[in-house]
């Protein structure tokens, strides 16, 4: 049975959300797409009222996309942020394959996770033509589902992650926990102390 480690991305892998500073770096750099914002902001506010949920918010806030050129956005932003990924990260320090599970958006994260060497990629799928989300954000306990779909057949050593509350689901399919802080230091703990 192949071993594995798990790791979200965003304040995990990287000290920040990829999503949200995607949305600034495109809208300094192309400003135009500002015209997106009364609609998004509109869009947004069932979710901020709690009446809808966090995929039905990423149906919207991606819109932009169809207004620029998306793959060389993407490139010049991990080309300004990759020095971010911290280093505790990196290929040659890893030692089992690195499969990432993330809630932010496959055509943000598929670059970054050629160029740190990932092995697998399992994240919120999204339409790169009209940037809304196809299916569930992969969040909570979908993060689960898609693993158990993806790689059910693996053994999980390690799962790491910023958040106790949103990934307590894929802390439970590792024999070892880590919780990352914002300076990215790493610090075991067990599931079932964590988790009473």
């Amino acid at each position: 049975m192949r071993e594995i480690d798990i790791f979200d991305f965003d304040k995990t892998i990287v000290p920040f959300d990829s999503g949200s500073r995607f949305w600034i770096y495109c809208l300094i750099h192309n400003p135009w797409i500002v015209i997106c914002l009364p609609y998004i902001l509109v869009m947004m506010i069932p979710f901020l009222l709690k009446l809808k949920d966090l995929t039905y918010a990423k149906k919207h806030i991606f819109c932009f996309i169809r207004m620029i050129n998306l793959e060389k956005n993407v490139k010049r932003f991990w080309d300004k942020y990759e020095k971010d990924v911290f280093e505790w990260f990196i290929k040659e320090k890893r030692e089992r394959p690195a499969v990432i599970i993330s809630a932010s958006p496959d055509f943000l994260l598929k670059d970054i996770c050629e160029r740190i060497g990932a092995d697998t990629l399992i994240c919120s799928r999204h339409d790169e033509k009209t940037g809304a989300i196809i299916g569930l954000n992969c969040k909570n306990e979908e993060k689960v589902r898609r693993y158990n779909e993806e790689l059910k057949d693996c053994k999980v050593i390690n799962v790491s992650s910023d958040s106790l509350k949103s990934d307590r689901p894929i802390f439970s399919l590792g024999e070892n926990c880590f919780h990352i802080l914002k300076n990215g230091e790493r610090v075991p703990f067990r599931y079932s102390e964590m988790y009473k």
